[in-house]
C-alpha cells in the first residue's frame, strides 16, 4: 500500500497530478481542490494516496490533505458511490463541508456535484450519518456534528442553525457559519454573526 508520495510535481491538469519520485512518475487522479493546493510544476509536493486494485487496473488517487483522503475513503464505502463520484463531491466541497452535509441530512447540496443525483445523495447521507457521529468541525471550537442535527436543536448552536435554515440557507451552510463563531454567545448573537458571514459570501 502506498501511503503517500513526495516528489517533484511533473504534471497538473484539472483531474490529474503526476509526482516524480526518484525518476518514476506516479499518476494520481485527484480533485480540483488538491490541484489548487499543489505548487507549480517543478516544485516539491506531498500527496496522500489511495490505491484501488481492480482485475485489470491499478488506480492511484492522491490528495493534498489527510482529511480529504479520509473523506474520499469514507465516500467510496457507500453502495453505488465509485471513485469518480467521490472525486466529484470533493471537487465541489472541502471535506468538512461534505461531513456537514451528511450530518445535517443536506443531501440537496451534495447534488451540486456533477454526476451525483438525488437518490445517490440520499444514500450517502443515509449510510454515513451514523458513521460520523462524534466528529467535530469548525473554527477551532470543537463543535460536535450532533449539535446541528434535529436532536441537537435544544442547544444554542442547534437553535441558531434552525433559525438560519428557516431563512432559506441550507443546513450545512448554516452550520458552517455558526461553527466559526464563539460558541458561548447567545443564540441571537450567533444568528447575527452567521448572517453577516453568509452575506459576505454571496
Amino acid at each position: 500500500m502506498i501511503y503517500s508520495l513526495t516528489g517533484e510535481v511533473a504534471v497538473k491538469t484539472d483531474k490529474l497530478a503526476v509526482i516524480n519520485c526518484g525518476g518514476v512518475g506516479f499518476s494520481c487522479k485527484t480533485t480540483r481542490n488538491t490541484i489548487a493546493d499543489l505548487p507549480r510544476t517543478g516544485q516539491t509536493a506531498t500527496l496522500y494516496t489511495h490505491l484501488a486494485v481492480k482485475e485489470d487496473a491499478l488506480d492511484l488517487y492522491g490528495f493534498s490533505t489527510q482529511a480529504e483522503l479520509s473523506c474520499f475513503q469514507l465516500l467510496v464505502t457507500v453502495s453505488g458511490v465509485g471513485p469518480r463520484n467521490a472525486l466529484s463531491i470533493l471537487s465541489s466541497y472541502p471535506p468538512d463541508r461534505v461531513l456537514l452535509c451528511i450530518a445535517s441530512s443536506d443531501a440537496k447540496s451534495l447534488t451540486a456535484a456533477p454526476g451525483v443525483g438525488q437518490k445517490l445523495a440520499n444514500r450517502i447521507v443515509l449510510e454515513l450519518k451514523d458513521k460520523i457521529k462524534g466528529l467535530a468541525f469548525g473554527g477551532g471550537q470543537g463543535v460536535s456534528l450532533e449539535d446541528i442535527t434535529p436532536a441537537g436543536e435544544d442547544s444554542e448552536v442547534g437553535q441558531a442553525v434552525a433559525a438560519l435554515t428557516s431563512l432559506g440557507y441550507t443546513q450545512s451552510e448554516a452550520a458552517l457559519a455558526v461553527s466559526k463563531l464563539e460558541q458561548s454567545l447567545p443564540v441571537e448573537e450567533l444568528i447575527k454573526g452567521a448572517l453577516k458571514a453568509l452575506a459576505g459570501r454571496r
